[in-house]
């Protein structure tokens, strides 16, 4: 089955407010849209996480810059 890069966005948000639940194959899966589309780094909606300060958002960046996903920030200050 193949996700788009929205669903697969959404599946990330869903793990986030489930304390994480599954957020490393929701990333891997991620990454396989991403490397389908030619993407390089994908936009988050800060108004989805669920820590949306300056903190939660670099610890977002850094876990998964670590698994080979560069993020952005829609709203980012």
């Amino acid at each position: 089955m193949t996700i788009t890069l929205d669903q697969a966005l959404e599946n990330i948000y869903a793990s986030l407010h489930n304390e994480n639940e599954n957020l490393d194959t929701h990333i891997a899966a991620l990454r396989s849209v991403m490397a389908a589309n030619g993407t390089k780094s994908i936009e988050v909606d800060t108004q989805k996480l669920v820590q949306p300060n300056r903190q939660g958002r670099k610890m977002m960046q850094s876990y998964f810059k670590k698994r080979g996903v560069e993020v952005t920030f829609a709203s980012a200050d």
